[in-house]
């Protein structure tokens, strides 16, 4: 499973308009599944998500986590970071999970993420979404489990 966390002072997701998730000071997560991915994974990608130390403590420094500051986490499913772009110019998503195993794993991460945190916002999986975001920093985090 892939995931690509910013940082953020605030962000936000749109859809038709509609404002459907969004958050104060946190960490957006793009999540994409891969074909080989299952919700173990998924909780154990989760579980780094949580404990990943990204925040500045009292001295500057990197070392609290969101659980350690409490800030809202936002899930956003995103299939473009599993992009193929080795040939040509236009990228490949076969690296991706199909859709329906796609939306059940995010759906499973989801799932998790609201057992284990009490602020958890989301998208809408598969559909047009404008994400807004202010990133803080900017601290971006690339991530990547696999089984």
């Amino acid at each position: 499973m892939i995931a690509l966390l910013q940082r953020v002072s605030q962000a936000r997701v749109d859809i038709a308009g509609q404002t459907v998730g969004a958050i104060g000071p946190g960490l957006l997560a793009l999540v994409c599944a891969e074909p080989a991915d299952t919700p173990a994974v998924g909780l154990k990608l989760l579980n780094k998500v949580l404990k990943l130390r990204v925040f500045a403590d009292g001295a500057g420094k990197m070392n609290l986590s969101l659980q350690d500051v409490g800030g809202g986490l936002l899930i956003v499913s995103q299939f473009t970071l599993a992009a193929d772009t080795s040939g040509g110019n236009r990228p490949g998503f076969t690296h991706a999970a199909p859709p329906a195993l796609g939306e059940s794993l995010y759906d499973a991460f989801v799932a998790a993420a609201r057992a284990a945190h009490p602020q958890v916002a989301t998208g809408r999986f598969g559909a047009d979404m404008q994400v807004h975001l202010v990133n803080d920093g900017p601290v971006t985090i690339p991530m990547r489990l696999t089984a």
